[in-house]
């Protein structure tokens, strides 16, 4: 059976954005172009990953080009996307790996979404094997959700991505551990309850 990529060269929207409560999140990527749109499913921490290394991506583009380069230093007001996703949400697979790589030539951001694959090896070096094999861009690898997007889409991205992770449940102020709406028992506390502020 052939690789499923669904590509998006460029889209109209790609964004990262949650369904659920606070503590029961869940979190997706979600891209839409022509009338279609894939949702794929991710951890929060793959999500700030991924906005930290794009920003950090295109302040290394920034810095080599002397600025003679359309990426703009930080993500520009109007392309502020607080819309929720697009509904329904229907998750095509849960992410394992992630690439990012910049095109100098058409100054576009990829982004590589790739579904997670269970590994089953004996030994290391057969898992390291079987790691190379799977980050092939193989006719027969899993599905993989391809984005490519301009320096200031990316941006506005990144800002986007950073702010769905931190609208999350606040952080105790003893051990910083997220508070759960009715409480959290706090380890600075010897156990005691701590009620949400």
């Amino acid at each position: 059976m052939s690789r499923q990529v669904f590509l998006y060269d460029p889209p109209e929207r790609f964004v990262a954005g949650t369904v659920g409560l606070p503590g029961r999140r869940t979190f997706f990527l979600q891209a839409t172009a022509d009338g279609r749109t894939t949702s794929v499913a991710l951890e929060k921490a793959q999500v700030e990953a991924l906005a930290e290394r794009i920003d950090e991506l295109l302040d290394e583009v920034v810095r080599r080009s002397g600025g003679n380069t359309t990426v703009p230093a930080v993500a520009p007001a109007e392309l502020t996307d607080t819309q929720p996703l697009q509904s329904p949400v229907e998750e095509e697979f849960r992410v394992g790996t992630m690439a990012l790589a910049w095109d100098s030539d058409s100054e576009r951001m990829i982004v590589e979404a790739q579904a997670l694959v269970e590994l089953e090896a004996e030994t290391e070096e057969a898992f390291a094997e079987a790691e190379e094999r799977l980050l092939r861009d193989d006719e027969n690898g899993p599905p993989m959700l391809r984005v490519r997007l301009s320096g200031t889409m990316a941006r506005a991205f990144a800002k986007r991505a950073l702010e769905v992770v931190n609208a999350g449940r606040p952080p105790c102020p003893l051990c910083s551990l997220p508070l759960d709406p009715e409480g959290h028992v706090c380890p600075r506390q010897n156990g005691y309850r701590r009620s949400r502020m």
